[in-house]
């Protein structure tokens, strides 16, 4: 005769486990929750729509504007040739790394927590690589020959330049945002046969959203196919964080300029890349956590990790500006010791170097504290911060380092136009239309990652 089996006893969950999700509702309860933006009408949302498409026509008017009239219209002088355009170009490049290092490298680690933000990341990098892209090609100041930066066969023999940084980075941009969009297209097939199926969004938008789901149904020759796919673009997407940034890195490292010439440019670049999109994700996830009342999808805990990669890469990043320095020193360059030493820290740029220190290098150390960490104030306003202080990093990288160069006779200051300024906000503006787009027609949290996560945990007798 058989014993009864004894009771499971309740099991403490640990720092290292994912969080409770979404209480315990029905598939399709938690379904409908996740699909419920798709159908919102807020007001909200049209307002902010209004805004963003203001600052798009913007960006389009300086766009125009400069075609017309010539790159003239930047501040950009002699010595001070790259300055806005460029900045702002290795400012966005960079905030789309963070997308690709959660989805993919996190994928690869089989960190459960990315199933809740991974959606709004890859969301987030491919929008940051389109506004990367526009900036070279209003930098050409001929911008209708930006076709000559590809290898294309020609009948005169005319090629690009390879010893140009301008085919670099066309070939960085274009490989980068080609495996990206792979990836977050192929993450989001299951969803969206997931919308295709729910009868209340109408015959036409279930129609558009099945044409896209390609004939997804759900099999298991469906998921193992998937599976496979999915892995093998995480795989492929992974070592993009490291090279396409070092290839934007490049284009200063090659030069012999003071302040440029520098071996330690590759991981200080990527770095800094990954810091400035971890603090976009916050950017973007703090509030829709907050619209959305996703407290319970986007817990405390992802947040709490959120703030520890921030404050893992603020930390190389400033180990970087003193190695950087400390080269700067005992290399022995009298001009670059005077850049980084000198003009850097007492020059025209000061106060904005300085500013630069503290939001890069002061503001992370509050992410020491775990209250702080799972705070979405603290954490929103200090995003806000490091994405001001990257950006001045890339300003001063490039200004500070043009502005005085190996001849004093040839310095001169760098100030920006209104259309320096137009651009950079018309800039914002399309990033935050697209992504208000994206909030309305495709789902931002990953619904089938969420739901096999819940069944994992709860065949694991964890909390779901």
């Amino acid at each position: 005769m058989g014993h009864a089996p004894a009771p499971a006893l309740p099991h403490a969950p640990s720092a290292d486990e994912p969080p409770v999700l979404l209480g315990r509702p029905t598939d399709a309860e938690l379904t409908d929750r996740l699909l419920a933006p798709l159908r919102s009408r807020a007001r909200a949302w049209w307002l902010l729509v209004a805004l963003a498409a203001g600052g798009t026509l913007l960006f389009i008017a300086m766009s125009v504007y400069t075609f017309v009239a010539g790159i003239g219209l930047w501040g950009n002088n002699i010595p001070v040739a790259w300055a806005y355009a460029i900045t702002n170009f290795v400012w966005w490049i960079g905030i789309g790394h963070a997308g690709t290092f959660i989805s993919a490298f996190l994928l690869l680690l089989q960190q459960r927590w990315r199933a809740s933000v991974n959606r709004i990341a890859e969301a987030m990098t491919l929008f940051a690589l389109v506004n990367a892209a526009l900036f070279p090609v209003l930098h050409l100041g001929r911008p209708w020959f930006a076709y000559w930066l590809i290898p294309y066969p020609s009948t005169m023999g005319v090629w690009p330049q390879f010893r140009s940084a301008l085919p670099w980075d066309f070939a960085a941009i274009l490989t980068y945002f080609t495996v990206s969009l792979l990836f977050w297209y192929l993450g989001l097939v299951p969803d969206l046969a997931t919308i295709r199926d729910r009868a209340h969004l109408g015959l036409t938008r279930r129609r558009i959203y099945g044409l896209f789901a390609l004939g997804w149904r759900g099999s298991a020759r469906h998921w193992q196919r998937y599976r496979i796919a999915y892995g093998l673009l995480a795989g492929l997407a992974t070592p993009l964080v490291i090279s396409v940034h070092s290839v934007v890195s490049m284009d200063f490292a090659t030069t012999q300029l003071p302040g440029w010439h520098s071996t330690i440019f590759p991981p200080y670049f990527v770095a800094g890349a990954l810091y400035s999109g971890f603090a976009m994700v916050l950017t973007l996830l703090i509030p829709l956590r907050r619209i959305y009342r996703l407290e319970t999808v986007i817990t405390e805990r992802h947040l709490d990790s959120m703030g520890k990669l921030t404050l893992a890469m603020g930390w190389i990043l400033i180990y970087s500006y003193a190695f950087e320095a400390f080269l700067a020193w005992y290399g022995g360059s009298g001009f670059e010791r005077y850049t980084f030493l000198v003009a850097r820290t007492r020059g025209p740029y000061a106060v904005l170097f300085w500013i630069m220190i503290a939001c890069n290098g002061l503001t992370p150390q509050l992410l020491w504290s775990r209250r702080l960490r799972r705070s979405p104030i603290v954490l929103f306003l200090a995003s806000l911060a490091i994405q001001a202080g990257m950006w001045l990093e890339r300003f001063i990288i490039i200004v500070a380092s043009l502005n005085r160069d190996f001849l004093p006779s040839s310095w001169r200051l760098y100030a920006p136009t209104w259309v320096d300024w137009g651009l950079l906000l018309g800039s914002l503006g399309l990033f935050l239309l697209l992504f208000l787009l994206f909030l309305r027609f495709v789902p931002f949290i990953p619904v089938s990652e969420v739901k096999h996560l819940r069944h994992e945990l709860a065949r694991e007798g964890l909390p779901s």
